[in-house]
């Protein structure tokens, strides 16, 4: 079915630019999200951009490279892992670290919009915890089989590497199919992150959008790779 709100994603300039202006709205993410385009403002003082590179990156879920050091990190109780119990942290420790290489993204109007998906149940947030100290996170969109995570951070070592692990093996545990990181980077490339075409991503993304599953309430156990 056609977007509500944005041209086709095929149609996105060179650099990936879809659409200018628009809402951040419920309404409007969800059907981004479910086209292939995500809103990356340049400012909060801008119109929003949304977006839809090519080639897009994608982290296979049997493809996530877990070393040695991390497998006993996430096999020795170190650390405690969550979900959905403090997403407004782990979107105020995204929005405070590195996030997407360029530099701050996570403007004001972008937490108060993914706290409403939160609120509406179609945003989730995995923690870490060392203690009561919240160690490290990641937070995304659900839809469907799609899960398209949007940013991760760490104030312990690897305290990011054990969110998207246990996220990663959630994701499997539930029946995704796609997880959707949007643009690679050294780092992420290093964890398993692919690209693969625009084309593709869309085709894969249109087989998943209306599959009947969930995220859930709790994570489901570690059982490694």
């Amino acid at each position: 079915m056609p977007s509500r709100y944005f041209p086709p994603a095929q149609r996105a300039a060179p650099e990936g630019l879809v659409a200018v202006g628009g809402r951040l709205s419920a309404t409007w993410l969800l059907d981004a999200y479910r086209h292939g385009i995500f809103p990356w403002p340049s400012s909060s003082y801008e119109p929003m951009l949304w977006w839809s590179p090519d080639p897009r990156a994608i982290l296979p879920l049997d493809g996530m490279y877990v070393s040695r050091r991390l497998q006993r990190r996430l096999r020795s109780g170190e650390f405690a892992t969550t979900c959905n119990t403090a997403f407004a942290q782990v979107i105020a420790a995204c929005a405070t670290g590195s996030g997407r290489e360029g530099g701050t993204w996570i403007t004001p109007e972008m937490i108060a919009a993914y706290t409403e998906l939160h609120r509406l149940g179609h945003a989730h947030s995995v923690e870490v915890w060392r203690g009561e100290e919240l160690a490290g996170g990641v937070y995304g969109i659900a839809i469907g089989g799609l899960f398209a995570a949007e940013s991760m951070f760490h104030r312990s070592r690897d305290g990011s590497k054990v969110a998207l692990a246990r996220l990663v093996g959630h994701l499997r545990s539930r029946g995704y199919g796609l997880l959707d990181v949007q643009q690679s980077t050294p780092h992420t490339q290093s964890l398993g992150v692919v690209e693969i075409s625009r084309r593709d991503y869309l085709q894969r993304l249109a087989a998943l959008v209306d599959a009947p599953i969930t995220f859930g309430s709790t994570l489901e156990p570690w059982i490694g790779q």
